[in-house]
């Protein structure tokens, strides 16, 4: 089943699918390893501008990347035009992103005190003087994620495209769900469908999608762009080669058990040298690094062991796990178990 590409600037997205940026699982290990198995883009962590520009060592390692991510999104939050502006333009210089995301969409309580995030849905005219405050100061693609709206009282997704458009975004990349219904609830494809009708630019769709069918629904209900695969993908990176192979009408099937350890072991391994690295710039006393990464990894490993035989006694312990030596034995029972 072929699919149409679509362009973000000068890049083509083939097939039109990308990671979405998640806080606390899309770091450089885990965009790797859905590079690896055909993930076209990704994006990182929400990055805090105003930590950028101070140069703050725990922002900037939200943004080190490893040379297999390319191309990659820099996605980054604030409230302030020219502060973005600024923050963009640094990013743009580390010559390591494709392009800059503004998240106008992030319902998260400390984000949105600021004024971020999904609070710029309050105002779609400070969205689209945002894109082009952005657009101004980078030579890079500028694209916007966003909400259909607050609150179901509050839906201006339609005010909000408009604005991105107008604003000069090369694309928009919407969560069919309100803000104030986080992830919970039925995404709303047929939003997408009106907005993918107003618009000119690509819209790219997000939520409600938990598997490689839901890929090709959503395309062929709402005629969006796009996909943007978020929590379906955590703990499933092989989603993406699936969706490669029938975009591409390749045999596909199920890996083996043994592969499905060795992607395990080696994003714990990776994130332990991860930690290492932001170790660096943490507080004398501050977690070590060993357990830093299982407490990281608790949430993926969730993911990646759901619908195994011991899964159900692996999640009521998993809040014991507290070093890689746990998460290890954990995993090495359930692959046992399954076998």
């Amino acid at each position: 089943m072929k699919l149409k590409p679509f362009s973000i600037g000068n890049l083509a997205i083939d097939p039109p699918v990308m990671l979405a940026p998640m806080a606390g699982y899309t770091d450089s290990v885990f965009r790797s390893i859905c590079r690896r198995y055909h993930c076209p883009v990704t994006l990182t962590e929400v990055v805090n501008a105003e930590g950028t520009i101070r140069g703050g060592h725990q922002t900037l390692h939200l943004l080190e990347t490893d040379t297999e991510e390319r191309p990659l999104g820099a996605h980054i939050y604030g409230a302030d035009p020219d502060r973005l502006a600024l923050a963009a333009s640094i990013i743009e210089k580390m010559n390591l992103f494709d392009f800059i995301d503004i998240n106008c969409g992030c319902p998260v309580p400390k984000i949105v005190k600021k004024g971020a995030g999904a609070a710029l849905m309050r105002s779609p005219e400070k969205i689209g003087q945002i894109v082009r405050t952005v657009k101004a100061a980078v030579s890079l693609p500028v694209t916007v994620k966003t909400r259909i709206g607050l609150s179901p009282e509050k839906m201006n997704i339609h005010e909000v495209a408009q604005a991105v458009e107008d604003g000069g975004g090369s694309a928009i990349f919407i969560h069919a769900r309100f803000a104030s219904r986080r992830h919970s609830g039925e995404a709303d494809w047929e939003a997408l469908s009106r907005i993918k009708s107003e618009r000119s630019i690509p819209v790219i769709g997000n939520g409600g999608v938990s598997s490689a069918d839901d890929v090709f629904r959503m395309l062929e209900q709402t005629g969006v762009d796009g996909v943007m695969i978020g929590r379906a993908a955590v703990g499933n990176p092989w989603l993406f080669d699936e969706i490669y192979c029938r975009v591409n009408n390749l045999p596909w099937s199920k890996h083996s058990l043994e592969e499905h350890r060795a992607i395990i072991m080696e994003h714990l391994e990776k994130l332990v040298l991860l930690k290492q690295k932001e170790h660096r710039y943490k507080k004398k006393g501050s977690t070590p690094v060993d357990q830093g990464a299982a407490l990281h990894f608790r949430a993926h490993l969730h993911q990646y062991l759901r619908g195994f035989r011991g899964w159900p006694d692996v999640r009521r312990h998993l809040n014991t796990m507290h070093t890689t030596e746990d998460i290890h034995k954990a995993v090495d029972w359930i692959i046992v178990n399954e076998a």
